[in-house]
């Protein structure tokens, strides 16, 4: 779990911890190839430390931008590539319009159950999953569930469900899959995102299945019940079917 830090900490802490592996795995002996690899993967990794993609972006392609300036790797220019590839990799682009990586902080569902009942072997989905923390809160609310979480970058997939092995995890885009079997949804997006998924309930949610959204309201909609996880971030509960707001 990322601890959430004031600006531009995340940045500097992410650009100090690639330093060090790469000058650390280069005094080891390895080659520079290796420790720019390295180093880079893991500017990549904590670019989820952010919650825009322009600062995940500033994260992940810091290091290798100050090294590409300094002068302290003889490598081709095609090798400073691969940060970018990397970036890529764990963020396809299409994912880059939702929410490449926003971790669930701990215990934020934890008075979910109170709120929203499910009965024992309920399916519950993490639409978006990234590295499992959404799917953990969701199995200390509802441990006698089947939980199911839904990623689109294969690399965090395959993170997931080591992190989660009591989950089914699998590769795919949160808005072609179907939700019809699901008796919650949960979502930690982006507010533009809120919209597309209220439409996408309406279309498949039975009655009586429930959509959860951490911090993002739904604003054309009246929830069943908000929520305060610890840290002061609302939690919206929206129930099939759907109630609008009065104008």
């Amino acid at each position: 779990m990322l601890v959430h830090l004031r600006w531009p900490l995340p940045a500097l802490l992410t650009w100090g911890a690639a330093w060090a592996s790469f000058w650390g795995l280069q005094r080891l002996g390895l080659s520079a190839w290796v420790a720019l690899a390295v180093a880079a993967a893991l500017g990549v990794v904590l670019s989820g430390w952010a919650a825009s993609w322009w600062r995940r972006a500033i994260i992940g392609l810091g290091f290798p931008v100050s090294l590409a300036l300094s002068g302290s790797a003889s490598l081709p220019a095609w090798a400073w590539l691969l940060p970018l590839a990397l970036l890529l990799l764990i963020y396809p682009l299409n994912a880059w319009r939702d929410a490449p990586l926003f971790p669930t902080p701990e215990h934020a569902l934890r008075d979910l159950a109170g709120q929203a009942p499910l009965p024992a072997g309920a399916l519950v989905l993490d639409a978006g999953c990234g590295l499992g923390a959404g799917l953990r809160a969701l199995r200390e609310a509802y441990p006698a569930a089947q939980l199911h979480g839904l990623e689109w970058s294969w690399p965090l997939r395959a993170l997931c469900a080591l992190r989660c092995p009591w989950a089914r995890v699998r590769q795919g885009d949160i808005w072609r899959a179907d939700w019809a079997p699901y008796t919650l949804v949960y979502l930690f997006q982006r507010p533009e995102s809120m919209a597309r998924a209220v439409a996408k309930a309406r279309a498949q949610l039975k009655p009586g299945a429930w959509l959860v959204s951490l911090e993002f309201e739904a604003s054309a909609l009246v929830p069943q019940a908000v929520l305060s996880a610890p840290d002061g971030r609302p939690v919206w509960l929206y129930r099939m079917p759907l109630q609008a707001r009065q104008p």
